[in-house]
């Protein structure tokens, strides 16, 4: 198949990688992948930057346009002259603390407007699935987003360590707050932090804020003794499945579908309330019992090679017409 990957932003690999990764993962099993740059900077932008896409589809001929995001970037992507599939992640169907009333209400309207458009959804977890009225009625996916399992994947903790500068005997806490820490509640994942120094005596605390390179994370992951996850909405959160091909234990509130990422590994806790106290804790106790998760083990099943070949079969399925009125592909 020919497809047309539609993303907000520059991707740049900075951005989004896991477009790429699934481009890449798409391209190895024979396909043909081309990804459009959605300008998205402006409301003004929009016009022109669809114009671009049209072009773009007349020229190349793709068998689908697969929308990587909601909101415009998805609407946008309705309207290019091609089937269209959309992938919704969490951000762009859930409330978003970073942005007003008005233009969360304008993102979410338009992404279930252009679900409405769509010949197949692709949700990260159910909880996603069952916000988006399209699904209903279309054919839906729910796939969490693939990990890859060559680039994330434990290592030895000293050698990581050392490049970071981290002391061997530290205890290490990481947390991603990303490009949109409105969204991950740093306020909470500090204070949880202060709670367990109380337990467990002296933590390093650190912070991604989506300026490492993708190809770092692993360095990081295998350097920390505990993930911890304080956001107030997610889908299906990556980096908690990144994580878990780490062996690196989590500590999450109860979001997206982490509970069931995270149902019986190893060294793992889900905290119901977001409550510092409980959450460090929780921290304290995975830090002194001193032990990595065995999420390598359950994680195969994420692999972004296994994931890309279920979405190829679905892109099959949308074209073909052969939907009945709700058609659903079971989650992992």
């Amino acid at each position: 198949m020919h497809i047309l990957f539609v993303a907000p932003g520059t991707q740049n690999g900075w951005h989004m990688p896991f477009v790429q990764r699934e481009a890449e993962a798409l391209r190895a099993a024979g396909h043909e992948v081309e990804l459009f740059r959605f300008d998205n900077r402006s409301y003004w932008r929009f016009p022109g930057e669809l114009r671009r896409l049209r072009a773009a589809v007349r020229s190349r001929r793709p068998d689908l346009v697969h929308a990587q995001f909601g909101k415009f970037n998805a609407l946008l992507a309705a309207f290019g002259g091609a089937p269209l599939v959309v992938t919704f992640r969490g951000t762009d169907i859930n409330r978003n603390p970073k942005y007003s009333v008005l233009r969360e209400a304008l993102g979410i309207g338009a992404s279930q407007l252009a679900a409405c458009f769509a010949r197949g959804i692709v949700c990260v977890s159910r909880e996603i699935r069952d916000k988006v009225w399209a699904c209903r009625s279309r054919p839906s996916l729910v796939v969490p987003t693939g990990v890859d399992l060559k680039l994330f994947r434990p290592a030895e903790r000293a050698v990581a360590r050392a490049r970071l500068g981290h002391a061997p005997g530290e205890r290490v806490v990481l947390f991603n707050a990303g490009k949109n820490p409105a969204v991950k509640d740093p306020r909470l994942a500090e204070a949880a932090v202060v709670q367990a120094r109380r337990l467990a005596g002296e933590i390093r605390f650190v912070v991604l804020d989506g300026k490492a390179p993708p190809e770092e994370i692993p360095v990081y992951m295998n350097a920390a003794d505990v993930l911890l996850v304080t956001s107030f909405t997610e889908g299906s959160p990556t980096v908690v499945q990144e994580a878990m091909a780490c062996d690196l234990p989590v500590v999450t509130v109860d979001v997206g579908d982490v509970r069931e990422r995270l149902e019986g590994v190893a060294a793992c806790e889900v905290i119901a309330s977001r409550d510092p106290a409980e959450l460090g804790a929780a921290l304290a106790r995975v830090l002194l019992a001193g032990k990595r998760s065995d999420g390598r083990a359950h994680a195969a099943a994420l692999g972004i090679d296994s994931l890309a070949a279920r979405l190829a079969d679905f892109y099959r399925s949308a074209l073909s017409g052969r939907s009945r009125a709700r058609r659903e592909l079971e989650s992992l």
